[in-house]
This record gives C-alpha cells, structure tokens and sequence, in this order.
C-alpha cells in the first residue's frame, strides 16, 4: 500500500495540471488580455517558485508539520483553481494567480520527499511512483480537449479542481520521515549552499530546468519553421510521452547501475545531443524519431535529481533538499530558459536556439565534471558531508 498511495497521487495531481494548463493562455485571450499581460501571467510562476518553495519546505523541515503545510497548500491550490474561471478582470486574475503558485509550487518537492521515506529500502523505484503523473497527464489531456469542446472551459479548471481535492484526500497516507532523539541536526539551507557539491548538483539542475523550458516552451514555434502542422505538432509530444514509459518503469536498474548522480549526468549529456539534433533536422519527420529520447532527458533527470537530493539531504532536511533541487529546476531553470530561449528563437529561429543551447549544456556538464575532480575527499563523518 505504500507504494499505491504516491502512485495514485501523482496520477490525480499531473492529471489536474494537465486538464487546465493547456487552455490557460487561451482563457486569458478570451478574456480580453493584451500580449504583455498574458507574458506576465505566464511568466509569473517560475519566479513566485524561487521565494515559495524553500519558504514552505525549511518551514516544514523546521516545524515538522509537513502534512498540515501540505494539506493547506493543495486546499487553497484547489479553492483557487475553482475559482479561476470566475474572474473577468487582470488585477484579480493576477492576484489569483500568485496565490495559486505560491501554494501549488512546494507541493510536489512535500509529495517527492514523503515518497522517498515511504520507499524504505526500495527508493531506486521512485521512477515507477513517478510513472504514474505521467498516466495521469497523457490520459486527462486527451480527455480534457473533449470536455472543452463540448462544454467550454470552465470545466477545466473544475475538473483540475475537482482532482487536486481527490489527491488531498490521498495525501494524508503520506508518512514523513521524522527527526530521532539521538539524530544529528542536518544543519540549515546556508550549510547545504556552502557545499561545494550541493552547488555543483544545484548548478546541474540549473542547467536542466534552462532546457526543459526550451524544450517545452518552444518546441511547437520550431517544428512550426520546420513546416509541420497541428497533427504532427501533437503526434510528437505523444511519442514524446511515451518514450517516458520504459525509463521511468525501469528506472530502478538504471538507478541501481549509474548511481543517482551517474544517472543525472547521463540525462544532462542526452538532453544536450537531443537539442544539436533539433538543430541539425531539417524536416518534422525526423523530430519525430528525435522525440524517442524524451525518456532520457527531463523525466529521468528528475528521477535521478530527486534520488540524489534524497540520498545526500542532511538529517532532518529531506523535504528542503527536494525543495531546493526544484527550486533550480522548475524555478531558476526555468526562468533563465524562458527568458534567454525566447530572445534566441526571435532572434536566431528554433534550429538556432537549440544549438545554443546545446552546447551550454554540454559545456556545463564538461565544467562542472573538472570541478569535481578537483574538490578534496568527501568527509564520511561530517552530519553535512554529501556522497555520489
């Protein structure tokens, strides 16, 4: 059963995400906005993420109330997502819309950490656990269109609604680890950042997030001076989709293989190939069979970033060391990406993006790997000290 309830959840939350955020942008051009305004609303997320995920995740690290912190960050998540589609107006919608991240951004660093504790012995099967928020995603996007179509789209955002309020009920089967007597302090987040290899691990997940907005933001505007239509705009996130399946389904052996840093770094040089590809290709078609190395970029990054940030979190700061790693990710990461792809795409086109982009992450990874070698013996003793 331990293993049923973070499924479940992450199947109900991704299936949320997934059966409103495809439709946000158009709800805001139906309602009226201009460009800079939609560009606000958007944008707005990764940066709200800086400030509210290691708010909520030190204050449950310190309080150890994870699962009250939790409960109320998806209540007010669901209570604002109901809401949404009620709101006519910019300055509310924006008001709404900063409530909504600051709640809604911790809540799967709470869910990654509980998961961690809940695997026991077996935390190389978090891929699996993380397998299920990609059924829920593939399953309620292709269902959601169809509610849309039919009944308009406020049923997205009562239907996101509806799901965040049904993985609240699965949230309180989560089991957090909890501090012993005898325990030794893990230290604060300061001590974390004055790691040398926590800095290297966070600069690696820099790197990842800056891609991931890339491959995620402006992947459509590519295929588009690719020549590819709608159909086949769709069909690639489907292959893209399913090539998450085997990866995140065997995760464990690859885990069990590389190590969880091992892994990363594979993810980090895949990703880096897959954009000199997008680079390279001159017709849709051949994106298409690009598309079957998704598996290895940004779903087995966060399999093996969420293995690591595990293993190596001082005692007592699990849910701030899963904090932390998608701070980099979702909010940095993707910040920077946003900001910096969208300048190259208008200034250099999508093949001209991705091969920038390429080969920072390639020289990233190649930097970050000479460091390493140079850092000192790592002290096993040290309640601080962070091990491959």
């Amino acid at each position: 059963m331990r293993k049923i309830w973070p499924f479940a959840f992450n199947f109900l939350l991704f299936a949320g995400i997934a059966s409103v955020s495809p439709f946000l942008v158009l709800y805001y051009q139906g309602q009226g906005f201009t460009g800079p305004q939609i560009g606000l609303l958007t944008g707005i997320a990764p940066l709200i993420t800086l400030f509210s995920v290691p708010l909520w995740t030190g204050l449950a690290d310190a309080t150890r109330q994870h699962r009250l912190i939790m409960s109320l960050a998806i209540l007010v998540g669901a209570i604002t997502v109901f809401l949404f589609p009620l709101l006519n107006a910019f300055a509310p919608v924006l008001l709404m819309a900063i409530l909504l991240y600051t709640f809604l951004a911790p809540v799967t660093p709470f869910a990654d950490s509980a998961t961690m504790f809940m695997l026991a012995d077996e935390k190389e099967m978090y891929g699996r656990i993380r397998l299920g928020g990609t059924i829920g995603f593939g399953l309620a996007a292709s269902i959601s269109g169809v509610l849309v179509q039919n009944y308009g789209l406020k049923l997205a955002f009562w239907a996101c609604a509806a799901l965040m309020l049904l993985a609240f009920i699965v949230s309180q089967k989560f089991v957090y680890g909890q501090l012993k007597a005898d325990d030794p302090t893990g230290g604060s987040v300061r001590s974390l950042l004055a790691n040398p290899r926590w800095l290297l691990f966070l600069t690696v997940a820099l790197a990842g997030g800056s891609a991931l907005a890339v491959t995620s933001n402006y992947f459509f505007p590519y295929m588009k001076e690719l020549g590819a239509n709608e159909s086949t705009m769709g069909l690639a996130l489907t292959v893209g989709t399913i090539a998450e399946i085997p990866v995140l389904f065997f995760g464990n052996r690859l885990i069990k293989r590389l190590k969880p840093y091992g892994l990363l770094t594979l993810t980090m040089v895949v990703t880096a190939i897959r954009c000199l590809l997008f680079a390279a290709s001159r017709t849709p078609s051949l994106v298409l069979f690009i598309q079957l190395l998704n598996g290895l970029t940004s779903p087995a990054m966060w399999v093996a970033g969420v293995s690591y940030a595990d293993e190596n979190a001082p005692a007592g700061m699990s849910t701030t060391a899963q904090g932390l790693f998608g701070t980099m990710v979702l909010g940095f990461g993707n910040a920077v990406g946003g900001f910096i792809g969208g300048l190259l795409l208008e200034s250099m086109g999508g093949r001209g993006l991705y091969l920038v982009f390429g080969v920072v992450v390639l020289a990233i990874m190649a930097m970050v790997t000479l460091i390493q070698r140079r850092l000192p013996a790592e002290q096993k003793t040290s309640p601080d000290a962070v091990m491959h």
